[in-house]
């Protein structure tokens, strides 16, 4: 009886190899994961430096998936921190790590401008 392999959902945007399909499509699969406020998001910063950005993916009854960490892409996730679009909370402390709640930055609101003159006269 040969050997299958079972078939692997695949995270929209991204290819078997893990890398983004399309330009930005891995920082935005990330801002998503970020941004959905029933995920919470972490980075464990290891003591060699080593990083890691991880949420829970809940046990999901239909499919019988989940129930376990996903990893998110270290490089993307650091590229979306270092142009200011994630942000890193309080640090909690272990001997070994340290570990930041990872969340979207808040993005200023718009300048509200002023009516033209035509406007204000009507």
């Amino acid at each position: 009886m040969p050997l299958t392999v079972a078939a692997r959902p695949q995270t929209p945007g991204l290819r078997e190899a893990g890398r983004p399909a399309r330009p930005g499509a891995a920082e935005t699969e990330v801002l998503r994961v970020v941004t959905d406020a029933r995920t919470p998001v972490f980075v464990t910063v290891r003591a060699d430096g080593r990083r890691r950005y991880s949420y829970w993916r809940p046990l999901d009854s239909a499919t019988g998936r989940g129930g376990c960490y996903v990893a998110l892409p270290t490089a993307e996730c650091d590229a979306l921190h270092a142009a200011g679009r994630i942000t890193l909370g309080e640090p909690l402390a272990d001997p070994d790590r340290i570990t930041y709640r990872v969340s979207a930055a808040r993005t200023p609101a718009a300048p509200l401008r002023a009516l033209p003159d035509r406007a204000r006269a009507a």
